[in-house]
């Protein structure tokens, strides 16, 4: 397993101004307040980066901007999300030229593919790119499609996958899979993406989290992995339950898109922050205000995340 990336790994989130351009100011603010924070990784252009919103000179401009901004105080993961193997085969190269270190990439969509298809799109990426290659199993993203137990950790034996980010929700999906990993040597770094189990996703193995609240409050994170890699169990409890305090933030724009509800709130938050300039959503998805950018901003408060 390549320990480089485990930890804390936030998907940074993509800033855009007023006017609807990206505002890569506000990314390197964002980039610095996560490093200072004590995150141990960053993960450019996943969902919470509003990846499949951007343009193939967006998302190089926004992998380019955080790469310099982190100027190699944590490794840069970079999403190459796309329909087919080829598609993302040209993205992942690019993101590898502007600096990533390792690409995440989910299995095809709109294409359907079986199993078989699916792990051969996986081969020809790791192929194709001189870097680790991250699964990303994303079912809600993707049509419903669960990445295969047995085939993550075979592509890990065989050198194809250095790891897989788990954003399914699946607990029990998980834990298998995290038993079949240990099972075969570990050669998996297995990243949970449900933000507020993290405590238990920790106990039970998981070698980091992809937190998309982690833009919000990053040092909270970093105190529960410190207190995971203690073995202090109560603590990490402690401060997941703070941190789903604040993540309430998420249930207040009820009958909004899925990007507007979670991306939207986190934005919302980090505006009144100051971290970014505006809490501008990628078109079409329209930004939070009035009485539901009311309701985050008393959440966040009473938290004293502002």
């Amino acid at each position: 397993m390549d320990t480089r990336f485990t930890g804390v790994i936030p998907p940074v989130i993509t800033p855009f101004t007023a006017e609807g351009g990206l505002d890569l100011d506000s990314l390197e603010a964002v980039v610095d307040r996560l490093i200072t924070a004590g995150v141990h990784a960053l993960f450019a252009l996943g969902s919470s980066g509003e990846v499949a919103y951007l343009t193939d000179a967006q998302r190089d401009a926004v992998i380019e901007r955080t790469v310099a901004a982190a100027a190699g105080r944590v490794p840069v993961l970079a999403g190459a999300i796309d329909t087919t193997s080829q598609r993302v085969i040209e993205q992942a190269r690019r993101a590898v030229g502007l600096g990533a270190e390792a690409v995440v990439a989910t299995c095809p969509f709109y294409a359907k593919n079986d199993a078989q298809e699916i792990a051969e799109h996986f081969r020809a990426i790791a192929a194709a790119v001189e870097a680790p290659l991250f699964a990303y199993d994303v079912p809600v993203r993707l049509g419903g499609v669960k990445l295969e137990c047995d085939m993550l950790v075979e592509l890990g034996r065989q050198g194809v996958l250095a790891g897989v980010k788990d954003s399914s929700g699946d607990d029990v999906g998980f834990r298998r899979l995290v038993a079949a990993n240990e099972a075969a040597g570990h050669p998996l770094a297995l990243l949970t993406g449900h933000e507020c189990v993290v405590d238990g996703m920790l106990l039970l193995g998981a070698d980091g989290v992809v937190p998309g609240y982690g833009n919000v409050d990053p040092h909270r994170y970093a105190l529960l992995w410190q207190a995971s890699r203690e073995g202090d169990w109560a603590r990490a409890r402690q401060i997941q339950d703070e941190i789903c305090a604040g993540f309430e933030i998420v249930f207040v724009p009820r009958g909004r898109s899925a990007d507007a509800t979670g991306i939207g709130a986190f934005k919302t938050v980090m505006e009144a922050q100051g971290t970014i300039a505006s809490n501008r959503m990628a078109f079409p998805v329209r930004a939070l205000d009035g009485r539901v950018k009311d309701g985050i901003l008393a959440i966040a408060t009473a938290q004293g995340l502002i």
